[in-house]
């Protein structure tokens, strides 16, 4: 097997006794058996935080992932065409599972790979379809190799790894990439020979705090001040605001909140990759994980923010407004998922992905991973060798970014 600092260049052996099935769509498995592969193993998104705690990761839940599929927001026409990749014991109990999508485009991913696409299509090459095995449209580290636990759970592993590089040669695509990544998927990926990327988002984790009060406490008196006159000038134009979950939440609320996704999607990026029946389709199958944070004045929804909760962290996902009020960004994303996290015992809030200016509020940087297969073995190398690269770079930033915290020395 050739090596590089990389890694090693990408052979896996096929094994003869473990048959691979491609679907295209989640109508075609039962719920019970994809969650059966997804829940029920640590899907930290660091083994270290929590070994051997049961978490549940909302995004490769099979209502998660069907609500996109059924909604139309993934789709052939959209440029995602599933193509999930299924591995059965012999009574066709489903054993092991990964979410993968045939794609034309680099868009929704959160991991920026135009740069390659770019110089390989130059150079003659042509970059698309691709493979993405991912959650779309969802910069969250998660699981992405879907085994049930057991015996033969390396095994399958490696086979579904196989399989999506066989899939990729099927489909004459270029590539194959593995994104937000647990730490040790993105290990074992790399141990076979992938190459590995490494970015930075940036987490707030709760150190058994009692109240948001006593969370300000492990902060500098200059952040302690400044996140209370945040909160308060954020309702200061007499803003309410609510989180509901559950039952709580109305096809009133989310047309609401449609509408702040729209405008604030419209202006940040041109186009929103979600649709209004999505919505719907999450508070029908999902509502006790769904923490919808809604900002309302003068008998009016302005502003919301969606958030997913699993067992040990929430998840930030969608915001948007209809009036800019100052602070208010701050107060609906991070300071309410905060402090609803410390009243139900979660230890940990994702914010999403982006945003050094987390850092003060008591984000701190966290690494986040992927990994690449690349077939053309001249853009492999090249891809290779930015990495490297990058990588270092990404960890000298996340150091040099931890002075910054606004944690008292000491606490």
């Amino acid at each position: 097997m050739r090596s590089t600092e990389n890694g090693p260049a990408c052979e896996i052996e096929q094994d003869a006794a473990i048959a691979v099935r491609v679907v295209d769509g989640l109508r075609q498995v039962a719920a019970a058996d994809w969650d059966s592969c997804s829940i029920g193993v640590d899907q930290s998104p660091d083994a270290g935080m929590s070994q051997g705690v049961e978490t549940f990761n909302p995004f490769v839940s099979h209502a998660f992932l069907k609500a996109l599929e059924d909604s139309g927001t993934v789709s052939a026409k959209t440029g995602w065409l599933p193509q999930h990749l299924l591995i059965e014991n012999d009574s066709g109990g489903l054993v092991a599972a990964m979410p993968c999508y045939l794609k034309n485009h680099s868009q929704g991913e959160y991991v920026f790979d135009y740069g390659w696409a770019d110089a390989y299509e130059r150079a003659g090459g042509r970059y698309y379809p691709k493979l993405q095995v991912s959650v779309p449209f969802t910069p969250v580290t998660g699981p992405r190799l879907l085994v049930a636990p057991g015996p033969q759970r390396d095994r399958y592993r490696h086979a579904l790894t196989a399989a999506a590089i066989e899939l990729c040669s099927r489909h004459h695509a270029s590539s194959v990439h593995w994104t937000f990544l647990k730490k040790d998927e993105a290990d074992l990926l790399g141990g076979l020979g992938l190459l590995r990327r490494t970015d930075r988002q940036f987490h707030w984790a709760n150190e058994g705090y009692d109240s948001f009060d006593d969370f300000l406490s492990a902060l500098s008196s200059r952040k302690r001040k400044a996140i209370r006159r945040e909160r308060r000038e954020a309702v200061a134009s007499g803003i309410d605001i609510v989180r509901l979950t559950g039952s709580d939440i109305t096809e009133d609320h989310w047309d609401a909140f449609y509408a702040f996704y729209m405008d604030t999607g419209s202006r940040k990026w041109g186009r929103p990759y979600l649709n209004r029946t999505f919505f719907s389709l999450l508070g029908e199958t999902m509502a006790d994980n769904i923490v919808l944070v809604m900002a309302r004045r003068g008998g009016r929804w302005i502003a919301g923010a969606l958030n997913l909760a699993g067992r040990t962290t929430l998840f930030g996902r969608n915001w948007g407004c209809l009036e800019d009020h100052p602070f208010l960004h701050f107060e609906v994303c991070y300071y309410q998922a905060i402090e609803h996290a410390i009243v139900n015992r979660l230890a940990f809030v994702e914010a999403g992905a982006q945003g050094e200016h987390k850092l003060s509020r008591g984000y701190l940087p966290v690494t986040t991973h992927s990994a690449h297969f690349i077939a053309d073995p001249g853009l492999r190398d090249a891809v290779s060798d930015y990495l490297n690269r990058e990588r270092h770079y990404v960890e000298a930033e996340s150091e040099a970014l931890k002075e910054y915290a606004p944690f008292r020395k000491g606490s």
